[in-house]
């Protein structure tokens, strides 16, 4: 999936994802506070365009939730210096779902295998479009939401993640050298719930702008 910032295109590459960035999901879902971000990874195939207007039910599950998320473009390759260069890696911003399998996850948990099934299944990251990031922009108080059906679910505010935009960077830095296209999903708010078929989802950008798919 190709994404157009300030008349340059990026292609989608690597999709890292983070686990248990906000306080008040780690305590919904009962599980513990993490020392350093938790860190997954979904396939291309798993980007969902905003132009896309329905999304089907995955048939290997009956308990799909949704998880709202900021999601971050890399514009840049290289690793930066530390957490303040780090903002000049950030090519843009959007807002996107992390669709998750939770009986598929809770199972290959009891059973303690690797739950990325659960979360890396194909069209499981919905994502509308990206608006162009300033290194000199706020990070800190970045507001986002997803509803239901026309009933608010989830409020997000990156000044609550307990690992901040520029520390998740630097963090995967040390492990990938970035590169221009790697999105990067920052974890979910409390308020993660089920869908239904015929459940219509809508998330919003920190700029207002809202994206909706059908749950099919």
């Amino acid at each position: 999936m190709d994404f157009l910032v300030k008349n340059k295109t990026y292609t989608a590459q690597r999709v890292f994802c983070i686990g248990r960035n906000y306080v008040a999901h780690i305590e919904e879902l009962g599980n513990e506070m993490p020392g350093s971000p938790v860190i997954f990874m979904k396939p291309a195939t798993s980007l969902v365009p905003h132009t896309q207007k329905a999304i089907p039910y995955p048939e290997f599950s009956k308990n799909l939730h949704f998880e709202t998320e900021l999601v971050v473009l890399i514009g840049k390759e290289g690793v930066p210096a530390d957490e303040a260069d780090a903002k000049n890696f950030i090519a843009g911003l959007a807002v996107g779902l992390d669709l998750t399998m939770r009986d598929v996850q809770d199972d290959l948990r009891e059973k303690g295998l690797s739950w990325e099934i659960s979360k890396a299944f194909d069209q499981s990251a919905p994502i509308g479009e990206f608006t162009a990031f300033d290194p000199s922009g706020d990070l800190k108080s970045l507001k986002f939401s997803g509803s239901i059906n026309g009933e608010l679910r989830q409020n997000g505010d990156s000044g609550l993640m307990i690992f901040p935009i520029t520390r998740l960077i630097k963090e995967l830095s040390k492990f990938w050298k970035l590169l221009p296209g790697d999105l990067i999903f920052t974890g979910t708010p409390a308020g993660v719930g089920p869908l239904q078929h015929g459940d219509t989802i809508e998330i919003t950008a920190p700029q207002g702008k809202s994206y909706s798919w059908d749950i099919s």
